[in-house]
């Protein structure tokens, strides 16, 4: 085999162990990525659950001061 076909190889082999190298921290990347994604979309739930009571509860307030509201209106 010439020199030329196996420094050919070399080169190739070299260029595709690169390539998949990059790609592999490509791939740790976005797994990290994901990861934390996962914990903020839980964190997100969180805050939507801890704000759902919000509306139920103003109701509640104004329907309580609905006597206070009437009293203001008539002075």
């Amino acid at each position: 085999m010439p020199a030329e076909a196996i420094i050919t190889l070399v080169v190739g082999a070299l260029i595709i162990a690169a390539a998949a190298i990059g790609l592999f921290r490509v791939i740790m990347h976005l797994k990290s990525v994901a990861a934390t994604l996962d914990a903020l979309d839980g964190g997100v739930q969180v805050i939507v659950a801890k704000t759902d009571t919000v509306v139920p509860v103003v109701s509640s307030v104004n329907q309580s001061l609905a006597p206070v509201r009437n009293f203001a209106e008539s002075i």
